[in-house]
């Protein structure tokens, strides 16, 4: 019979309080990773940090599901235009050029695979890339599953950003989701405060690793099965290398 004590002592628990990667510097390892000329939603959450990282002189085109294309950073203190939010009802800027349109016309796209990446947040990724991102009772989350089913089945791609384990220190990658389905098999990458995951026809494989942290220490607070990338690299804040987004060189401002 486990104890209090024994749960405490658990792998997954100690875990908890590693220091990995903070929200920002996720969202700037994914910004750096999405390819030019890629049309990309960003979802409640992580993802929507990813506007405020967008690598100098990279063009993208960034969605947002309630209608609008060509989103910039967030504002300066007292730029905000209450207008102007993203999904997550965060004020956000628009780049020259963007675009302003309904809600069902954003749909469209999404439903139509207009949508490059969709950068999604969740509770849970299963090993085969299903999707649990949705709920009814938690405290300050979307009642209901809103345009994720749309997007974990329009999008080219998608990936998911999110913390490794819970506050509980309970794993969210698991062999089978225990919360409701978004989207069966969607999930191609996973970003989280650990590690960078590839969802793959032979299985989840880490392609990057916090440093400092050894390959089975990931898996002990992994509730699936891992495998590690020969090339497998180490997972910093792209910050180290890289110049400022170039939404914060003016654009949009």
């Amino acid at each position: 019979m486990k104890t209090d004590r024994d749960a405490k002592n658990s792998p997954a628990i100690a875990a908890a309080g590693r220091k990995g990667l903070s929200r920002q510097e996720m969202a700037r390892v994914a910004a750096h990773d999405i390819p030019e000329g890629s049309c990309v939603n960003l979802g409640i959450g992580v993802p929507t940090l990813i506007a405020d990282y967008v690598p100098a002189g990279r063009e993208l085109l960034l969605h947002s599901e309630q209608g609008l294309l060509g989103l910039g950073p967030a504002p300066r203190p007292g730029e905000e235009d209450p207008d102007v939010l993203n999904a997550g009802k965060q004020f956000v800027t628009l780049l020259p050029g963007a675009s302003v349109f309904s809600h069902s016309d954003s749909f469209l796209m999404v439903r139509g695979g207009h949508i490059d990446i969709a950068c999604l947040g969740a509770f849970q990724v299963a090993g085969n890339g299903d999707l649990a991102n949705w709920t009814t009772d938690a405290e300050g989350q979307i009642p209901g599953v809103g345009g994720a089913m749309d997007l974990a089945a329009g999008a080219a791609r998608v990936w998911v950003l999110m913390e490794h384990v819970q506050k509980s220190g309970e794993p969210r990658i698991l062999e089978h989701c225990t919360y409701p389905l978004t989207a069966a098999g969607c999930v191609d990458r996973i970003y989280t405060d650990l590690a960078v995951i590839e969802v793959t026809p032979a299985g989840l494989v880490v392609s990057r690793l916090l440093e400092g942290m050894d390959f089975a220490e990931l898996q002990a607070v992994t509730g699936a099965r891992l495998s590690l990338a020969p090339d497998c690299g180490p997972y910093v804040p792209a910050a180290v290398t890289a110049g400022p987004s170039h939404h914060h060189q003016g654009g949009g401002r």
